[in-house]
């Protein structure tokens, strides 16, 4: 299937892993990208830019075929070591970064000079709009469905997918609720290029999480995420569970004067802990709404493979046939 991400990225298949924190592991990432989509590494997951450059270099052993870093710019008092990130990307000869959060205009310039794509994940047509100005390459639209931060406007992918559609000129992949076959082809639908899959490629034999996470994700419905963090205007959609209950009783008990400082123990530094040691309820996590649609955890060979047919019998016979 030829789009013009597949063209601009240089991968067989419209298909990204979305940077996820201790997810975005060298193994998944070139699990993805020799299965012909592609495969991101979650640069600040890895503690220092020595750290990354270690982590490209190891995912270089495992793939020959592209992979980018996903690289999420924070507002912080004591911000990353972005300057020595953004070399360790550059000298590891990564082609593709994902940016995330804050505007990454400053940072163009080196990556673009490098010969380096940048696609930004945005969650309203307006910061789209912003990120083709500012030269971007390409853009993952977030709808309201995703796991993680879906921004405050609280728009579905139904209708922000179309809009940006209507409005952008740079390619862009649907990012949120995606998660088969069906999904491939309704993106393509509505204008987008491909998919971006986070929690779906979470729940693959890859992934480098404990097993209690990936069962929780194929035992949850599209019922059972939650949103957290909205009196403080960063909204999360997450898994349910007792350290979201825990934090949701404190925002109703405290409303608008609950601070960061507030829920810090169930949101500060809980990923190691349920990633790696399997604590389902140490604190809460990303998860999307497709976790409904995810009911196995297949090898990403098999899960991209499964995709693909499912796109394209979708495509061949029933669209097909539908327009007679």
């Amino acid at each position: 299937m030829k789009t013009r991400i597949t063209e601009l990225f240089g991968i067989k298949h419209p298909i990204i892993q979305g940077g996820m924190h201790h997810v975005g592991l060298a193994e998944l990432a070139a699990a993805v990208s020799n299965a012909g989509g592609l495969g991101i590494i979650t640069g600040l997951t890895q503690r220092t830019p020595e750290l990354l450059a270690r982590e490209i270099a190891r995912c270089r052993e495992m793939t020959d075929k592209p992979f980018g870093v996903n690289l999420t710019f924070l507002p912080s008092v004591n911000p990353p070591d972005y300057p020595g990130y953004v070399k360790a990307i550059i000298e590891g000869g990564v082609k593709v970064v994902e940016t995330a959060g804050n505007n990454p205009q400053k940072w163009l310039p080196a990556l673009k000079e490098a010969g380096i794509k940048v696609i930004h994940k945005c969650t309203s047509v307006r910061h789209a709009l912003k990120a083709e100005a500012i030269g971007c390459d390409a853009i993952s639209v977030d709808g309201f469905e995703c796991g993680g931060h879906p921004g405050e406007d609280d728009i579905p992918n139904f209708i922000l997918l179309p809009r940006a559609a209507e409005e952008l000129k740079i390619p862009f992949v649907a990012s949120g609720g995606m998660a088969d076959g069906r999904s491939l082809v309704a993106a393509l639908a509505l204008g987008a290029e491909g998919i971006n899959m986070g929690t779906r490629f979470i729940a693959t034999k890859e992934a480098p999480v404990h097993a209690k996470v990936k069962q929780a994700i194929v035992a949850a419905s599209e019922l059972d995420t939650r949103l957290v963090m909205r009196p403080l205007r960063n909204t999360e959609r997450v898994l349910s569970n007792a350290a979201t209950e825990r934090l949701l009783q404190k925002e109703r008990e405290l409303g608008a004067a609950i601070t960061f400082a507030d829920i810090a123990p169930e949101v500060a530094g809980v990923y190691p802990r349920i990633m790696h040691d399997g604590d389902m309820d140490a604190g809460v996590w990303s998860c999307g709404m497709v976790a409904g649609l995810i009911h196995d955890v297949p090898t990403v060979a098999q899960l991209i493979a499964g995709i693909m047919d499912q796109a394209h019998a979708l495509i061949n016979e029933r669209l097909a046939g539908l327009a007679r």
